[in-house]
């Protein structure tokens, strides 16, 4: 049965990108991927089309797809708008109507790129986690929220952090499923010191626990996990956690690998249909001048061959393939250094699809 992929390059560098993923995914359709690719706008891109920066038809769209291939939105342009229509909008529309509750942000030190971490190598080299993040609920959705103005005219915002125990039982499921498949430890991060949410976020984590007592759990608090993530990355292998502390950590692990260029995400709801982008942003300011790295999106296609339309063989080919081009010494501008070939991002696509 032929499986839906709906495209939605978005913003800035996501046209760019996306254009390459695109060619990876027409080879393999050459090859036998029995797949369907239809496009459609999101984020700013949309707003100026249709006044949205999340159509009507583009959510009907993602909605009836069985994966979305997203590159990125926002910019400069549209910064100045009133954010209940800021491109940004249409990220979070999406997440809420496909119920996209589980964000895997791997972070992945490729072996050819162990000088291009801040860090010493022997500190990054062979890292390999994955960040488990709940990303339906939490401080970004919960009500209340809003900024008032006090008796005295002072101004004063407000959000409110809340999470079901229910929330709190479906990600530490997804965590412990993907850490049976990997090192089978699991490292849940809180604040369980300060915020009663967390708290109970920790209770909630033990009680999955025994049921699930063959992989090994930890808890830390985000302050030291994000120290940890500097001063040992090494020493963790699945870390399941909030909402704001995942966006925040999940940054920070992904500048140990060199390069926000090279990291792909996935989001997943209940039933497997996933959302697969970049970890990075739409960078206006290279937008159109073909020098961004397409590698963290071709990665991304590869998470969407793996965990939403179970082509397990094809998500293997596009890593190898991946692999191939950094041995060849190929490098985007993010990535380059001395020695290697200095190579544009359609020329970066194409070096893909020929190691395929």
């Amino acid at each position: 049965m032929t499986k839906k992929i709906a495209v939605l390059p978005g913003d800035g560098i996501g046209q760019e990108i996306v254009a390459e993923a695109v060619k990876v995914i027409k080879k393999l359709q050459a090859d036998g991927l029995d797949v369907e690719m239809n496009e459609a706008p999101v984020g700013g891109t949309a707003y100026d089309i249709s006044g949205s920066p999340l159509p009507d038809e583009t959510l009907k769209l993602a909605k009836e797809a069985d994966a979305v291939l997203l590159g990125a939105v926002g910019g400069y342009k549209w910064e100045s708008l009133d954010i209940s229509v800021r491109p940004e909008k249409g990220l979070l529309g999406l997440r809420k109507e496909l119920g996209l509750f589980a964000n895997l942000r791997p972070a992945i030190l490729y072996p050819q790129l162990a000088d291009a971490s801040t860090l010493k190598p022997e500190i990054v080299s062979g890292l390999d986690i994955m960040i488990v993040r709940e990303l339906t609920g939490g401080i970004y959705f919960g009500q209340p929220r809003g900024v008032k103005t006090l008796d005295n005219g002072e101004r004063e915002g407000y959000n409110t952090l809340v999470y079901r125990e229910s929330e709190v039982k479906r990600i530490t499921e997804v965590a412990f499923d993907i850490a049976r498949k990997r090192g089978k430890k699991v490292c849940s991060v809180d604040k369980a010191n300060v915020l009663e949410v967390t708290e109970m976020w920790r209770d909630v984590v033990n009680e999955m626990h025994k049921d699930n007592s063959d992989i090994e759990l930890s808890h830390m608090y985000v302050d030291n996990a994000a120290m940890q993530l500097v001063k040992e990355p090494k020493q963790f292998d699945v870390m399941v956690t909030t909402n704001m502390f995942g966006d925040i950590l999940s940054d920070c692990a992904a500048m140990l690998t060199g390069s926000i260029g090279m990291l792909p995400s996935a989001s997943l709801n209940e039933k497997g249909q996933g959302m697969y982008e970049p970890i990075h942003g739409s960078a206006p300011d290279i937008a159109g001048q073909n020098i961004a790295n397409p590698l963290a999106t071709i990665l991304s296609v590869a998470m969407m061959l793996r965990y939403s339309l179970d082509e397990a063989a094809m998500a293997d080919r596009i890593e190898k393939a991946v692999d191939k081009v950094l041995d060849d010494g190929l490098r985007t501008a993010d990535i380059y250094s001395d020695g290697m070939k200095k190579v544009s991002t359609s020329e970066m696509g194409d070096a893909v699809v020929t190691a395929l």
